[in-house]
């Protein structure tokens, strides 16, 4: 009798700790595919916002043009001034980079290529955008470039061949089909920079 119960006594035991010892192991594995799980959706929501951030913070335009700082007319520096300032809380920084001469603009435009900044030269033949339709390309040329883009502008004579011809000639836009001096075309960029970027948050500056 007493082997017999001793027998039982081991067998229930046995039983009782191979029944716990495998709860213990589904309950680890289900745990462990959990932590795992976790850590995807954590590593994939870090991914998201890296991207997003990449293109919501820094974002830096720069307005290569033929002339002097203080050429214009006054009435022009304050128009332009005036976009400047409503930028100044957004994300977004607009610079004017002048240049004495056509070969210094090519220089400095190259050299903003070579960069892989993305530049877009302003010229009659480029093609002509709706404010929203800039708007979204401005915003994919910043992507493309790293957070950086180079808006050309040509002198009075326009844009020098050089620069049509070479590795940026795709890249073309037209401000309208209306002749403007250059200085003036630096304003109105200006304010189409501004309202793409209102556009961007859905204010009601654009309607």
């Amino acid at each position: 009798r007493k082997n017999i119960m001793t027998k039982l006594i081991t067998f229930c035991f046995c039983h009782w700790l191979a029944n716990t010892f495998g709860s213990l192991c589904n309950a680890f594995s289900m745990n462990h595919r959990s932590l795992n799980r976790s850590s995807k959706t954590l590593h994939i929501s870090h991914r998201r916002r890296q991207s997003s951030n990449d293109i919501t913070m820094g974002l830096e335009v720069k307005i290569r043009m033929v002339g002097r700082k203080n050429g214009g007319e006054k009435w022009l520096e304050a128009a332009y001034s005036t976009y400047e300032t409503r930028l100044k809380p957004t994300n977004l920084k607009v610079t004017t980079q002048y240049h004495k001469s056509d070969h210094e603009l090519i220089k400095g435009t190259e050299a903003d290529a070579n960069k892989n900044h993305k530049v877009i030269l302003l010229d009659p033949l480029g093609n002509m955008f709706t404010s929203e339709t800039f708007s979204e390309n401005m915003y994919r040329w910043l992507e493309e470039g790293g957070s950086r883009l180079t808006f050309v502008i040509g002198g009075a004579e326009g844009l020098p061949d050089d620069l049509k011809k070479g590795r940026n000639k795709q890249t073309m836009l037209s401000l309208g089909m209306l002749t403007f001096t250059h200085q003036f075309a630096r304003i109105l960029l200006m304010e189409q920079v501004y309202r793409a970027s209102e556009i961007r948050k859905g204010s009601g500056y654009h309607k």
